[in-house]
């Protein structure tokens, strides 16, 4: 359990071009939120923004803004220096191409980071970036806060010994050019998929649609899990997961968002306060493998890819 310590943390938060970012301020610098999490403050951040992506840019002025007037973040000019002038880091920034480039930026520092969804666009950055983390000692981890959704949370924990056989999940799949096939918001089901169904895919196979996605992993133990992605119809996140007594269906993140991310920011502080990284970065590589590996066998008619 968190315990939180006699002088909050001083927070950093890099990219301000994403919902998130206000969220993540809300909880953590308001005491009067109902999800407030006490143990650290915002205090400085660095704007950022991807000049080709429209939900980047677009969105900085108004959450720089708001950062500023309503909580009275100081905004620095670079990663650098928000790195040295907070204990922990909120990377926030929404586009998962700049990832490694700010990585490499504050990682000299060892500052505990956790780096928000997606947390690479291919393998390569993924490693060089966990590499970075490894040569400083900064504590890093990442995660969609969907795996956070207190009702699969609820159902997770209370498995008998023996675990899931196997695992369907479904979601909203919306996709962004800049932001490499599925990664965008696939990133939300399959993570969910290995939060259920743990490490070990070895191959995927994905088709497309105008509408849907549909990818299918193999396990090495012979478990097969599912992600439906939808680009109609109902954008909730849903699983129907099987073990040996039956199917159990569960609405993710039911009508509880907030404690989602509440839950995630009490892990970063655990954390940041020298607490185990609350997601290995051995599982959050495989799982950007799997995203890769889903990005070529839809481009190649639903051929199995290897991880």
């Amino acid at each position: 359990m968190y315990i939180m310590t006699a002088t909050p943390l001083r927070i950093g938060m890099i990219g301000l071009d994403t919902s998130h970012c206000t969220t993540f301020a809300s909880m953590l610098n308001d005491p009067a939120h109902r999800c407030h999490v006490p143990g650290g403050t915002v205090t400085v951040a660095y704007a950022g923004g991807s000049p080709d992506f429209d939900l980047s840019w677009s969105r900085v002025p108004g959450i720089a803004a708001e950062l500023q007037d309503r909580f009275g973040i100081r905004l620095l000019d670079t990663p650098e220096e928000v790195a040295a002038s907070c204990d922990a880091i909120l990377l926030t920034a929404v586009d998962g191409r700049s990832h490694r480039e700010l990585i490499a930026a504050i990682a000299p520092y060892g500052k505990p980071v956790y780096v928000d969804k997606p947390f690479a666009l291919q393998a390569e950055d993924a490693l060089e970036m966990i590499r970075l983390s490894e040569q400083y000692g900064m504590p890093m981890f990442t995660c969609s806060a969907v795996r956070y959704g207190p009702p699969l949370r609820l159902v997770l924990d209370n498995e008998p010994s023996g675990g899931w056989f196997g695992a369907d999940i479904s979601g909203p799949m919306s996709l962004e050019p800049t932001q490499n096939g599925l990664f965008w918001y696939g990133i939300h089901t399959v993570e969910v998929l290995f939060a259920v169904m743990g490490p070990g895919c070895k191959q995927v196979s994905a088709v497309s649609t105008e509408q849907h996605e549909w990818v299918t992993g193999l396990w090495e133990d012979g478990r097969i899990g599912t992600v439906r992605g939808n680009r109609a119809g109902c954008p909730k996140f849903h699983a129907l997961l099987h073990r040996p007594e039956g199917a159990v269906s569960v609405d993710i993140l039911g009508q509880q968002s907030s404690e989602a991310y509440q839950q995630l920011l009490i892990d970063f502080l655990h954390m940041a306060e020298g607490g185990a990284a609350p997601v290995l970065l051995s599982l959050s590589l495989e799982i950007v493998r799997f995203l890769e590996s889903a990005n070529a066998s839809r481009q190649n008619a639903g051929q199995w890819i290897p991880l």
